[in-house]
């Protein structure tokens, strides 16, 4: 896995805005996803952002203040942006956001590509106007890639850019099924999706887990860690590590594409 951490343009860095971190949400609209777990998500991810934890992680940083866009997801060519980059240095910035995201309900699209939303993220950080030490997209989805880049490629593309990838992988079960479903979708996203410097990913179970696991993600996120007063409560939510080898195989979920077109086509 590439680990090499990549420099900001140096005519960019003396004219754009210094934050904390540049984080980009990366959210899953797939057709697996029903009405209802799109809903869930975008509440979800809006109350964690105005969350008081997540604003004092965000003001205890040198400069107090972070930027984020936040954008949702499908097939290699879907990707819609919800919020372009956004500083958010106080509650009134991070409701902002937060109406932002409950403004209109989402909408799905068919298949799968983690590794198109890796690519798009890593071109919002070349359009951001802003300059941080760290800069992380924060993927969240239900079932591998499927279409486009392999997503290994894609990782460590973006790693070797100098960005983190972190995961939400939801293993809920709740809404549609699917036969691109995969049983280990933790092990897939621990050793094909998330990567870099300190990457991490905290498995959703049940969607009554989603609020609190994105709250918790973006505390580690922004502060570089749980306070040592939260690591026992943590345990509720496991915290993950990117795995040093790559045990799973990264192209299940084009494989299962595959296969299941070849059987289609047999008829």
């Amino acid at each position: 896995m590439a680990v090499a951490l990549g420099l900001p343009d140096a005519s960019r860095a003396q004219t754009s805005e210094q934050v904390d971190v540049e984080l980009i949400l990366a959210v899953d609209v797939s057709l697996s996803m029903s009405p209802d777990e799109l809903e869930i998500q975008r509440h979800g991810y809006a109350a964690a952002l105005t969350d008081k934890q997540v604003l004092q992680a965000i003001a205890d940083g040198a400069y107090g203040k972070i930027a984020l866009a936040y954008f949702e997801w499908a097939g290699s060519t879907t990707q819609h942006l919800i919020v372009p980059w956004t500083t958010i240095a106080s509650s009134a910035d991070a409701e902002a956001v937060a109406a932002k995201l409950t403004a209109n309900p989402p909408n799905s699209a068919r298949r799968t590509s983690i590794a198109g939303a890796i690519e798009f993220g890593t071109d919002l950080f070349a359009e951001s106007p802003y300059r941080s030490f760290k800069r992380v997209i924060d993927i969240s989805g239900d079932g591998p890639n499927n279409q486009g880049t392999p997503v290994q490629i894609a990782r460590d593309m973006a790693v070797g850019k100098g960005i983190i990838i972190n995961g939400l992988p939801l293993m809920t079960r709740g809404g549609y099924s699917s036969i691109y479903d995969v049983t280990e979708l933790d092990r897939y996203y621990a050793d094909c999706v998330i990567g870099g410097p300190g990457a991490f990913m905290i498995p959703v179970n049940e969607w009554s887990q989603f609020p609190e696991a994105v709250r918790r993600k973006l505390v580690m996120e922004l502060a570089g860690g749980l306070p040592r007063s939260r690591r026992a409560e943590a345990g509720k939510l496991p915290v993950v590590l990117a795995q040093q080898t790559e045990g799973y195989d990264c192209l299940v979920g084009e494989k299962m594409w595959r296969d299941r077109s070849l059987m289609w086509e047999a008829r």
